[in-house]
């Protein structure tokens, strides 16, 4: 037992230096994920790895945060999981509440984000990267295309947060019909364990509800993240179009400039781009003093993690069983295709609300291309983009 106890604490301390350590989004999460958990320390092997990421691909959430949750699952059971979740993301969680505050003083001292001119259009140059990288991985078929274009063209035309999950679920259920196409696999009988299913339904349901009752801004808050963590497919680069639709199109919490420069910031910070949830919780909060920005950004960003670890609690011990089925194969498809076009449209959106600012088109067009064809990291461009900012701000 002791042995066991003390290889949870070693891997718990992997998992720690993972979190101050891992920049650069998913791709290299998961890059680090397997050169340390898998190659070094051992502890699974790198097919089990690679089928815990497949699992972890078809669930919503914040995919390289639920892989390495579903490791700690494996490793320790759901206490492990829960401690590993929160080791992952306190860093970057604490790191852009911090931001998020900063950026509520400045705005309450009538101070411009002159200095995060050049970080804006960059972090829009971002996500037009993530919009041609997402759909030249994911779209290979005339039927995914279609319905990647259709995606875009409901995403950018209708603006309400429920076109997300509606159009990812449709997605799915298009493709699913293409279940015959798929091979067959020879099914045993389970039995489901329904505890975290249900919980995970309640919880939704039961914030839904308390928010419209009464109106509070932080329940409300929550049950808005606890959604977008419970329908969003394909990781961060699919969340900031959702986030951008609901809390500064729709709800108008944020602006977009304070929208942009948070998700330019986040590029900064390690961990998981879903802690971008944080910045927005405090600033939806800053009308009524710091103490409810702390707990709107705390509370943002357990709402938005949380749902991807019950789904996962209750996915991973079907799982074996699960992916014998075609239908399920099939609907992959459809939902990876949908979630790109929501990238897209998101995209879409913000180089269009340049309008006529030939300057910021440029820092757009520069980042895409530095992004595409060189080795460049994403938070060299933002530091680099800070530095500019700061000077320009301080000699005009």
């Amino acid at each position: 037992m002791e042995v066991r106890k003390i290889r949870y604490f070693i891997f718990l301390r992997d998992v720690a230096w993972l979190a101050i350590t891992a920049f650069g989004g998913p791709q290299v999460h998961m890059s680090m994920f397997l050169d340390l958990l898998v190659n070094k320390k051992r502890y699974i092997t790198e097919q089990e790895f690679w089928e815990l990421h497949a699992l972890c691909q078809i669930l919503p959430g914040p995919t390289s945060s639920q892989t390495i949750v579903t490791l700690g699952f494996r490793l320790g059971g759901a206490k492990l999981a829960y401690l590993t979740l929160l080791i992952w993301c306190l860093p970057g969680v604490l790191l852009m509440t911090f931001f998020g505050i900063l950026i509520a003083y400045l705005d309450a001292a009538k101070i411009p984000l002159d200095f995060m001119y050049i970080v804006q259009p960059i972090a829009i140059g971002f996500m037009c990267h993530a919009a041609l990288s997402m759909t030249s991985k994911i779209v290979r078929t005339n039927t995914g295309f279609i319905l990647m274009l259709l995606a875009t063209l409901v995403a950018y035309f209708v603006h309400t947060p429920w076109v997300f999950p509606i159009t990812v679920a449709i997605g799915g259920v298009a493709t699913a019909f293409k279940f015959k196409e798929q091979e067959k696999e020879e099914k045993t009988v389970f039995r489901v364990q329904w505890a975290n299913f249900i919980l995970f339904w309640s919880a939704l349901l039961g914030l839904a509800l308390v928010g419209y009752l009464t109106g509070w801004r932080l329940v409300r808050l929550s049950e808005n993240f606890y959604r977008n963590g419970s329908f969003v497919y394909g990781g961060g680069q699919v969340l900031i179009p959702v986030l951008l639709t609901e809390f500064v199109k729709f709800k108008k919490y944020l602006s977009q400039d304070e929208f942009l420069s948070g998700y330019g910031l986040v590029q900064l910070v390690p961990g998981p781009v879903f802690s971008f949830a944080s910045f927005i919780g405090v600033l939806a909060m800053r009308e009524y003093g710091l103490g409810w920005q702390i707990a709107g950004g705390l509370l943002a960003s357990i709402a938005i993690f949380v749902p991807g670890a019950f789904i996962m609690f209750f996915a991973i011990r079907i799982w074996e069983h699960l992916k014998r089925y075609r239908v399920v194969k099939a609907s992959i498809e459809g939902i990876n295709a949908a979630s790109a076009g929501l990238v897209i449209a998101g995209a879409w959106f913000l180089v269009g609300s340049l309008g006529s600012s030939w300057d910021k088109l440029v820092f757009v067009v520069l980042s895409f291309l530095l992004l595409q064809f060189t080795n460049v990291s994403r938070h060299v461009l933002i530091l680099l983009a800070l530095v500019g900012g700061l000077s320009w701000q301080f000699y005009k």
